[in-house]
């Protein structure tokens, strides 16, 4: 198939912009984890997945309302990450980068088998449809368009928190120098502990949206990890609105490109011009926290 700037390239375009808002919002807790405790979580995608197994289990095993569910799931990756913070990532705040990769992605392999032995390789969903939306002959998923609206919203209050009540300034404080900080009296321990209960909070979150848009089995992090990683390190490591801004390029790639010639190549193009990009501008389009 060849472009033609039609409505169905429009269609294409928009769709992108949608597919946007869940890479964002799948950015935005592994974002914030770095910019304050400077490590990558590999397994972050992994997190998003135990959050939708647990909205699964609470509605669907114990017939759970559904938006209960969602607040159990992202309770569960809230207490998740608090707790991978402490027992994995404290432990190595000073040890080599490679040791917190090399930890990280061994919870990467921990959760995926443990998905595996609890609900097997079978594909799961909540059996719940929303349908979509028309406009002007164009058709949009309505998970998607709630997907990008909450998606907005989790990033202005972000933002909000972070500069206007007390805690938030002393996690962008301790950001910005991880070092002098503790020395002006700022708690380094219990604000990386809120930041990780914040990070993985956002995991369940995420996780919550894409019970709408996918099917859910043990490796599903595999599809979305790599996505995420590449919004992360094109907009710039821990840096918010980079994240959210590479969530549109990336997303525009894969829809449009998807569009135009065939969905592997969408993907392939996206992932060309990341590694051309890294060449040009290594430290991110909007630089690193």
């Amino acid at each position: 198939m060849t472009c033609s700037f039609d409505i169905f390239f429009l269609e294409a375009v928009l769709n992108g912009l949608l597919l946007a808002g869940l890479l964002a919002l799948l950015s935005l807790g592994l974002n914030l984890i770095f910019g304050v405790i400077d490590v990558v979580w590999i397994c972050y995608a992994e997190v998003v997945m135990v959050g939708m197994y647990a909205i699964y289990f609470v509605h669907t095993v114990l017939g759970i309302d559904v938006f209960l569910a969602y607040g159990g799931g992202i309770l569960l990756t809230s207490l998740a990450g608090l707790a991978l913070h402490f027992f994995v990532i404290r432990p190595l705040l000073h040890a080599a980068p490679i040791n917190q990769l090399l930890a990280t992605g061994g919870v990467l392999v921990l959760l995926q088998a443990g998905a595996t032995m609890a609900f097997g390789i079978e594909y799961r969903n909540l059996s719940i449809q929303l349908g979509s939306i028309s406009f002007v002959d164009m058709y949009f998923a309505w998970s998607r368009v709630i997907t990008f609206a909450v998606a907005v919203v989790a990033m202005g209050l972000l933002l909000l928190f972070l500069r206007r009540t007390y805690t938030g300034m002393a996690i962008l404080a301790l950001s910005q120098d991880r070092q002098i900080m503790p020395l002006m009296g700022v708690d380094s321990g219990r604000i990386y502990g809120i930041t990780s209960a914040i990070g993985g909070g956002l995991a369940g979150l995420a996780a919550a949206l894409m019970t709408l848009q996918f099917d859910i089995y043990p490796h599903i992090g595999l599809q979305f990890g790599p996505l995420v990683f590449m919004v992360c390190v094109l907009g710039g490591l821990g840096n918010l609105i980079g994240g959210f801004v590479a969530a549109i390029i990336i997303s525009q790639f894969i829809a449009v490109g998807g569009s135009c010639f065939a969905t592997e190549w969408g993907y392939a193009i996206a992932f060309l011009f990341f590694i051309v990009m890294m060449f040009i501008r290594p430290q991110g389009l909007m630089g690193r926290i």
